[in-house]
């Protein structure tokens, strides 16, 4: 069984400047303004179409993105129904075969990552190992014996490691951004969420840097409960299998 890390892939390429250009020239079609086009103008007005809340104009640019998560974080994804979605099929792959290295994936919930210091629960995560190879075991002899892999997953654990891809306009981007990175969403959501928000920022901080504003003003205010930090989250790259 191999223990992963989740993470995710940008697949779109990211040209801030072709992106911003092409929402200014449409959205200037709304106030025939288009003679005050210039080389840099682009910024200011994409700027002012959020501040503005004039977000239509932003649906004409999408982004995909490839998440390696668990079954339970997929599940969440696919709730955003604007968006378009390409999902590994467990009901196709044969995780017995030799191209998924004979065994099953999953995802390493950070809550049990012995990785954590002080916060770690070497229990909690053997018990969570132990049940997962469990899985794995059964589901390798029900294919021996005949069952088909639409079958045989039924046992498959809720931390099997899925692939998908999200395709969604730069408003439903900035939607699920307001969602799933806030500090009421699901751990294991804002593990991959936060770490592409900070990405997106980076590369086109005229759509996305007040997203990422006022998600610290929501982690400060958020007291009650110990906030996940974007350090946390800084390197997305799957890890090594983990030994109990």
């Amino acid at each position: 069984m191999n223990i992963i890390k989740p993470g995710y892939k940008i697949l779109t390429e990211i040209d801030r400047m072709k992106i911003l250009k092409s929402i200014e020239r449409i959205g200037r079609t709304c106030y025939k303004s288009e003679l005050n086009i210039t080389e840099c103008s682009c910024n200011k007005f994409v700027s002012m179409l959020i501040r503005r809340g004039h977000e239509a104009m932003i649906e004409h640019e999408s982004i995909s993105v490839k998440f390696i998560v668990d079954r339970g974080v997929s599940h969440e994804l696919v709730r955003h129904r604007l968006a378009s979605f390409a999902q590994e099929s467990s009901r196709y792959c044969n995780y017995s075969k030799e191209k998924f290295g004979n065994e099953i994936t999953v995802i390493l919930p950070l809550f049990f990552d012995t990785g954590m210091g002080a916060a770690s629960n070497s229990d909690v995560y053997c018990e969570w190992k132990t049940s997962c190879e469990y899985a794995e075991r059964t589901y390798f002899k029900l294919l021996k014996y005949g069952a088909k892999p639409e079958e045989a997953r039924t046992v498959l654990p809720n931390s099997l490691k899925t692939e998908i891809v999200m395709t969604a306009n730069l408003r439903e981007w900035r939607h699920f951004f307001k969602l799933r990175a806030a500090p009421t969403a699901h751990p294991q959501m804002r593990e991959v969420v936060i770490p592409l928000l900070i990405q997106l920022k980076n590369e086109l901080p005229e759509l996305f840097e007040d997203i990422y504003n006022d998600l610290f003003v929501q982690i400060e205010r958020n007291e009650a409960r110990e906030p996940i930090t974007i350090d946390s989250f800084s390197n997305n790259k799957p890890r090594a299998r983990l030994d109990c």
